[in-house]
């Protein structure tokens, strides 16, 4: 027998995890496009909506508020559903309140609007971190780990080059729709993603674990270790109060306030 890491390890890095880490840090350029994109449209909406400074500040206020809030309600969905159906989820979520923002006719419409992007985004997370754990169970994967963060960085330069272009020409609603298209390719190659095996392994679904596994080892021209795909030993999940426990509350708060 073996287990999902097992198998993993066995098949090693190659041309999966290389397209793996492409589109899944393409996800990074998106969220941070998206995140950044109020940052440089603020003072634009300041002066088309007259705003005083704290409407300004709710604005971000309420995007993180909304990142908040739904990050907890799309990771328990994830556990149940399936990272790549919350993954989809949240882009296609993300995508549509985004375009919807452009035709905001108001300053409550726009927070509001804002607000449920970034509650999509924050879904953006349950599909990335599975895979990125993926990747690092591989041999000579960690540069690939530390170039990752760069999509994010890359994503927030991008949405001030555009703004420096846009905003002056065709405005920050035309801002806002261009932002968007990131995403909204990014939900056309999820198709080449499949679902965490991991994820299937968990919840008894064996055999679509096997399948992905087989697929990877297709790509990377490698093979899956013989023998039969086993469940892991079945652990208590954690609970919100281990995190106050007295073993872990000093790594907690400082966790918190790193935050």
């Amino acid at each position: 027998t073996f287990t999902v890491e097992e198998a993993v390890e066995t098949i090693g890095f190659g041309r999966f995890h290389i397209m793996l880490f492409l589109i899944m840090g393409s996800t990074g350029v998106a969220e941070a496009m998206e995140i950044m994109l109020i940052a440089v449209v603020s003072p634009l909406i300041r002066c088309e909506w007259q705003l005083q400074d704290w409407q300004v500040a709710l604005v971000t206020t309420m995007v993180f508020f909304g990142y908040m809030v739904f990050s907890i309600v799309l990771g328990l969905l994830a556990d149940r559903y399936g990272r790549w159906k919350i993954l989809l989820l949240s882009f296609l979520w993300a995508a549509y309140f985004s375009l919807l923002t452009s035709f905001a006719p108001s300053y409550i419409w726009f927070v509001f609007l804002r607000a449920m992007v970034g509650g999509g985004v924050s879904g953006h997370a349950q599909g990335r971190e599975e895979n990125e754990q993926i990747i690092a169970m591989c041999p000579h994967s960690n540069p690939f780990l530390s170039l990752g963060k760069v999509f994010w960085l890359a994503g927030s330069l991008l949405i001030i080059g555009l703004a420096s272009v846009v905003n002056p020409t065709i405005g920050w609603r035309w801002l806002i729709r261009i932002a968007s298209i990131p995403g909204i390719l990014l939900i056309l190659v999820f198709k080449f993603i499949p679902e965490s095996a991991r994820y299937n392994v968990s919840t008894g679904n064996t055999g679509a674990a096997l399948a992905t596994l087989q697929r990877i080892a297709r790509m990377n021209g490698a093979a899956v270790p013989q023998g039969q795909l086993r469940e892991p030993a079945k652990e208590r999940r954690g609970r919100f109060k281990d995190l106050i426990h007295p073993k872990y509350l000093r790594t907690t708060l400082q966790i918190w306030i790193i935050w």
